[in-house]
């Protein structure tokens, strides 16, 4: 898939390059508010006893503000904050020399840490268990064992395959956190802040437009929100209302609940060439020319979440709320069809 998408709530460059957006302190964070709550308390504790925070593993799906959070846990301890990506420890030297440079009661924060090589994984459990390192210096008979006491730290790992987690790494977290998709008025909140960041005249229509298209990401939100800025800028408008906000968004080919031309492309598939399904993933790869991989992990978990497709082991079906959207008439046995649909998931999860 060549192009980046603008209802994507992955990392893009223009995420990275709007950093003063980002909220500093867990009171300016709108949203999640059990998650912040929860943390208050710890941090507090923490702080109180004057000792490194317990471990925290932050999952949820990408965009909604675990590596802001992480962030905010530094600040809030008053202690240092080290960044890195599981991918990128490829090697058992490449942890120690992160976590030997870490000060007392510092945060490391370890992006995508279901990526992590299992062999530095070995090494991890005894340094977040004991704040000890045990290294293998040497090969061979030369080889000798090496243990390096640690400054007491916090680890903060963030993920959005939770699932991918092994079981030991994921017992050594204290302190679970699972982030949901913010609801409209969250959006509203962080999208009218972020307008008075970036110096932009936002009604309040206006922000309620853009958050309705956001997909419940505050990173999606944020990315319209420059991209309606850049159209008001370019047309002279002094402040920003529904009406050129809606005008804007439909120049971008968002609507009204946030798909995108692609998203609708794969649905008008399905309903025109296929007949609303079932329809097969490998039929779709190649009538739309998109890899497998990235229509079940780009464009299908979206429509399914919000109740657009069923994907079922006779194929994918359209639901009635996709025909509806599409402006298409629902066939007579669609009722039949999700009935089916219902009862498949509910084997598979007797099954488990």
């Amino acid at each position: 898939m060549g192009e980046e998408r603008i209802v994507s709530p992955n990392k893009s460059s223009d995420d990275i390059n709007n950093l003063q957006t980002r909220p500093q302190a867990l009171d300016e964070f709108v949203g999640q508010r059990s998650v912040c709550d929860n943390l208050r308390v710890f941090v507090e504790a923490a702080r109180g006893r004057d000792e490194a925070m317990d471990h925290v593993l932050l999952f949820g799906p990408p965009g909604l503000g675990k590596t802001t959070l992480a962030q905010i846990v530094s600040r809030e301890l008053g202690v240092g904050f080290r960044a890195t990506s599981g991918p990128v420890i490829a090697k058992a030297g490449d942890l120690a020399a992160i976590l030997t440079n870490l000060e007392a009661r510092d945060v490391l924060f370890i992006d995508e840490i279901h990526r992590l090589n299992p062999a530095v994984e070995e090494i991890l459990y005894p340094a977040v268990e004991d704040y000890q390192l045990d290294l293998i210096i040497g090969e061979g008979p030369a080889a000798r064992s090496v243990r390096i006491d640690l400054q007491p730290f916090t680890l903060v790992g963030a993920t959005t395959r939770s699932g991918l987690i092994s079981t030991p790494l994921r017992d050594r977290f204290g302190i679970p956190l699972r982030l949901s998709f913010y609801s409209a008025d969250e959006l509203q909140g962080i999208i009218s802040r972020n307008a008075v960041v970036l110096k932009l005249s936002l009604s309040k229509g206006g922000a309620a437009e853009i958050a309705r298209r956001s997909r419940g990401t505050p990173r999606v939100a944020g990315r319209l929100l420059r991209r309606v800025r850049d159209f008001a800028m370019v047309e002279n408008i002094n402040k920003v209302d529904e009406k050129f906000a809606n005008i804007a968004l439909n120049r971008l080919d968002v609507d009204q609940l946030g798909l995108d031309s692609m998203d609708r492309r794969y649905l008008e598939c399905i309903l025109y060439n296929y007949g609303g399904g079932p329809v097969g993933a490998e039929t779709l790869s190649a009538a739309l020319s998109e890899e497998r991989d990235t229509i079940e992990e780009v464009i299908e978990p979206y429509l399914i979440q919000q109740g657009f497709l069923m994907r079922t082991s006779r194929g994918r079906i359209l639901a009635e709320k996709a025909y509806k959207h599409l402006g298409a008439s629902v066939p007579k046995n669609q009722g039949q069809l999700e009935l089916i649909a219902i009862e498949e998931v509910t084997t598979e999860d007797e099954e488990i």
